[in-house]
């Protein structure tokens, strides 16, 4: 049984971490209040581009850019794995690692070829051990207070440049979507080729006429590669959202689980000091009744 001494230096050790954990707890509160905006106004560009991407499309099927319709084989697949740069955050890059784990291990049993690039240095870390023969790139955005279009972009073109020199066939982003502070939705999202829903939008275009100017194909070979930088800007920005709000109620967690131990400690601390009062008059009325 432990000392009185160990006791308290136990109680001061946890009230520390508890300081710590609500500090984060605050600073994960409030940096999730920016980071959310930034995902929910990002939210109606994504979809617009993909809305005006369709209409286009859909009167253009004979589009041949191979960002739209693929090379031509299926066989070799780039995993885009996005997670965060730190740590203390629950299950927030686990369930992303997890669902990638499980697409990456289907993709190899169906005897395909598969490259991983992760952005986020938590996620690579998960995935060394287990597919570190299949890394193949990382992207370090730990120096970035707010991730911006431009990194996107720059991540983008790195895509785009790899599937045009024939390294890979299909490329998929995998992220957390935000939902909430406690709920955040694993995603993936096809990058190349993009996936378009022409029979839906055909209803919709097929009693409207537009002139387009310049061409429709020009208009989709300029497109295409800014939907991919939306697709991949917008999957960051649910990551930061996810990742705060991950944040915060795992540190809310940790907080409220200290304090539970605190008040356990404490008591033990109590009925420990108690029992050791009550030995101290036992032994001094033993003595004076020897007398």
């Amino acid at each position: 049984m432990p000392n009185l001494k160990d006791l308290k230096n136990r109680i001061e050790s946890v009230k520390s971490t508890r300081k710590i954990t609500k500090a984060m707890q605050m600073v994960a509160a409030a940096k999730l209040r920016k980071a959310q905006e930034a995902a929910e106004q990002a939210r109606p560009y994504a979809e617009k581009m993909s809305t005006v991407m369709e209409k286009i499309t859909s009167t253009n099927l004979s589009s041949d850019s191979p960002l739209l319709i693929g090379n031509g084989n299926n066989k070799t697949h780039l995993i885009v794995i996005a997670t965060s740069e730190r740590g203390l955050c629950g299950a927030f890059n686990s369930s992303i690692v997890r669902q990638a784990k499980s697409h990456l291990n289907n993709l190899l049993s169906d005897g395909n070829n598969i490259k991983i690039l992760t952005i986020g240095k938590k996620g690579r870390e998960q995935l060394k051990r287990e597919f570190g023969q299949y890394l193949i790139e990382h992207v370090d955005l730990s120096d970035l207070k707010t991730v911006s279009y431009e990194n996107a972009s720059n991540i983008s073109e790195n895509i785009i440049s790899k599937f045009f020199k024939n390294e890979f066939n299909i490329a998929t982003i995998f992220y957390n979507q935000f939902e909430s502070v406690i709920s955040q939705t694993p995603k993936a999202s096809q990058l190349i080729p993009i996936e378009t829903k022409k029979g839906e939008v055909e209803i919709q275009t097929s009693t409207s006429n537009f002139l387009y100017e310049p061409d429709e194909q020009e208009i989709i070979e300029d497109l295409l590669p800014k939907v991919i930088t939306t697709k991949i800007f917008t999957a960051l920005l649910e990551n930061g959202a996810s990742e705060q709000g991950a944040r915060m109620s795992a540190m809310d967690n940790a907080t409220r689980n200290a304090g539970e131990m605190i008040d356990k400690l404490t008591i033990q601390f109590n009925r420990s000091r108690q029992a050791a009062i009550t030995n101290e008059l036992i032994e001094i009325i033993s003595g004076a009744e020897a007398l």
